[in-house]
């Protein structure tokens, strides 16, 4: 399965057939007033219908004269409430699609639950016990060998192996996940393909990220969005405002001497309450984590999503965004006395116990260039010293001799400042720097041999996703532990418009709340352990899939295809939703407006002739004009559920221009469309005779 064949079976119709009918069902179960009582506008429709239901039960028992105009006015009351919920149950239901497509993914396995040794370790060859996927707790450890399934989310502790990670990313190539580094996360029910890989299990059944994933999807955890909760008081204020303006007519009509029946009333009333934005509220939210979905991002809140509208700045780890993050040896550059093959020969020894890309790439470069072979590191007594934060050095001990290679300034310091070479390994690491590169010094016994040249790859039309960043108002940041030099020289391959060198967590945190004390709201993409406090701090969190589990459990969203520069459609989306809400409100106060035409003269022409001015669509009797008013407010939901599920488009113009383009729209287009809506509806139910 390729990402684009993920994506078009998703995109594939708004209104899916599979789709409509659980939808429709879905509406009728809907109306159950423990669920309709979260959104307030239409639990007080849903009570003043069943008031109105009520009252037209007592009027077919008495036989009323006008029962078959209650009749009518009942029932688009209902479909007003089962078009509302209808268009949350077709959000909803685009995403149950894609969540059971998601649980097809999922495989009864046997988890292989190796058993401890007697020195508490576990081994590829160490004996295993089959326990059923369910059953694994956190903290066992599994083996995994090709063809087998990852039977729940873990940490790789030891091995590498190619894994199929398409039920989850969509993307067809497989992925490497090893020990060790940034790209040792695995999640469940993905399959491994060749090789082995011992695995921690870091989740319980029912925590793990696809079932998290199922969850969000469906919608059962979406939060609203602190703006959503505004609009949603705003409208009930407004509710609240019309009940008391509508409860004072009666007395108002009486004086006048007329009457007025709860039929009209109440019609008036949900007419005129703000019933399209407040039916279609919901479904606009879940549908923009929808949207999310479909470009393989998962929000893990409703929050989120908005933030990403609003975003200023974003900060990218260097390592594995920018860059591949698979950095190779590209050569050996000796210092003066040295040749290529004795650095060779001392870097390949401190590397062959090294099994970051890294390390194994300088081995690959000896063997290449100089056909040195890997040795037997038992047979010569070797002792392996690991690469520390502290140190920043790796290497390897064989009797006395010390060989170490490491960051330059702390290999310079172990060896002392004003050691032979040291100005040349300097001079070597600034032009490696400058070039880009990451300079890796090399010592023998306090003796300076030279710098390996490692060269970290930017990834493939990185700058241009940059430059439409920057179009759409974002500063882009890039944070890296290089050097300055080195930082420089990727920023400028890269088009970011800063950097933060020789970055530390406490460094990124600094950074990031330094731009939030600005006012500004802050994106963080990253995939490290080390960027797991700024991932929490940012507004934005996202994580890359191929990143740590401390990294994807911080973040707020997760980037299932760990493309960094996937924040441009998760910008678009976050502005496509906000743009969306704002236009679907502005539409629905305007074509309330319109609505004050059609019904309030024709409620009040019989005691006031004078109203009968106002009727300037000349709807043709007071029931039609109601009757219209109904049905167009019914419809006008119906109508406009494609837009609320697709969004308003996005372009990266200025705020100003946005603006003036959707009051254009969705402002005069709210107080047009009603009159030419209710005036055609009218013109029918009078020529079919329904008023």
């Amino acid at each position: 399965m390729t990402r684009q064949s993920s994506r078009s079976s998703t995109t594939g119709g708004l209104l899916r057939a599979d789709l409509l009918l659980p939808a429709i069902a879905e509406s009728f179960r809907k109306l159950d007033p423990r669920i309709m009582w979260r959104n307030p506008v239409m639990f007080v429709v849903e009570i003043v219908t069943i008031l109105t239901t009520v009252l037209l039960v007592h009027d077919l028992a008495t036989g009323h004269a006008h029962a078959g105009f209650a009749i009518q006015i009942n029932l688009w009351l209902w479909f007003t409430l089962l078009f509302a919920n209808f268009a949350e149950a077709v959000a909803e239901g685009r995403g149950k699609a894609q969540a059971d497509s998601l649980r097809r993914t999922r495989t009864e396995t046997l988890g292989k639950r190796l058993l401890a040794d007697d020195a508490g370790c576990y081994t590829r060859t160490g004996l295993y016990q089959p326990i059923p996927a369910p059953e694994l707790a956190v903290g066992d450890v599994v083996l995994v060998e090709a063809g087998d399934h990852i039977p729940s989310d873990g940490e790789v502790i030891d091995g590498i192996a190619s894994v199929d990670e398409s039920a989850i990313t969509g993307e067809s190539a497989p992925v490497i996940r090893e020990s060790g580094g940034d790209r040792s996360a695995v999640t469940g029910g993905t399959r491994v393909l060749s090789d082995w890989i011992v695995v921690r299990i870091t989740a319980a059944q029912g925590s793990t990220f696809l079932d998290r994933m199922i969850a969000l999807v469906e919608g059962a955890q979406r939060q609203k969005t602190p703006n959503e909760i505004a609009l949603t008081i705003l409208l009930a204020g407004m509710t609240l405002i019309f009940i008391f303006a509508v409860a004072t007519i009666p007395s108002f009509v009486q004086y006048a001497g007329g009457h007025i029946g709860v039929l009209i009333l109440v019609a008036l009333f949900v007419t005129l309450i703000p019933t399209t934005i407040g039916a279609l509220l919901s479904a606009i939210g879940i549908a923009g984590m929808d949207r999310l979905i479909r470009f393989n991002v998962l929000a893990m809140s409703g929050r989120a999503v908005e933030a990403a509208g609003d975003v200023d700045t974003l900060l990218l780890d260097k390592t594995g965004t920018i860059t591949i993050g698979d950095r190779q040896a590209a050569r050996f550059a000796p210092v003066p006395g040295v040749s290529e093959q004795q650095l060779a020969d001392a870097a390949q020894l401190a590397s062959l116990a090294d099994e970051t890309p890294e390390g194994r790439s300088i081995v690959v470069l000896a063997k290449e260039q100089f056909a040195i072979r890997g040795r037997e590191m038992h047979a010569l007594g070797a002792v392996f010293v690991p690469f520390t934060a502290q140190t920043r050095m790796s290497g390897v001990d064989i009797g006395s001799r010390r060989i170490r290679k490491g960051a330059v300034d702390s290999v310079l310091a172990a060896v002392g400042a004003e050691a032979a070479g040291a100005a040349e390994v300097r001079a070597i690491a600034d032009d490696i720097a400058r070039q880009g590169g990451t300079p890796l010094a090399v010592a023998d016994d306090g003796r300076l041999l030279g710098v390996v040249h490692l060269k970290d790859v930017v990834k493939g039309g990185i700058r241009e996703r940059f430059a439409e960043l920057r179009r759409m108002g974002i500063r882009t940041v890039m944070i890296t532990g290089d050097n300055p030099l080195t930082a420089a020289a990727i920023a400028a391959e890269s088009g970011v418009d800063d950097f933060l060198a020789q970055a530390t967590p406490e460094a990124k945190l600094d950074l990031i709340r330094r731009e939030q004390a600005q006012g500004k709201l802050v994106a963080m993409c990253g995939d490290g352990t080390n960027d797991a406090p700024a991932l929490a701090q940012a507004d934005v969190g996202v994580a890359m899939n191929t990143g740590t589990v401390a990294a994807r459990e911080a973040g707020n969203m997760v980037d299932l295809d760990s493309d960094p520069t996937k924040l441009i459609e998760i910008v678009g989306i976050g502005k496509q939703l906000l743009m969306t809400r704002g236009a679907l409100t502005t539409f629905s106060i305007a074509n309330d407006v319109a609505k004050y035409f059609a019904i309030i003269p024709a409620m009040f022409v019989g005691f006031y002739p004078q109203l009968g001015t106002l009727n300037v669509m000349h709807l043709a009797t007071p029931e039609s004009a109601v009757l219209s008013a109904v049905i167009f407010n019914a419809l006008i939901i119906i109508v406009l559920i494609p837009l609320a599920l697709k969004g308003v488009r996005y372009r990266p113009v200025g705020a100003a221009v946005l603006l003036r383009r959707n009051l254009l729209i969705y402002g005069v287009g709210g107080l047009l469309v009603p009159f030419a809506g209710i005036k055609l509806i009218d013109m029918l139910v009078t020529s079919i005779g329904l008023a």
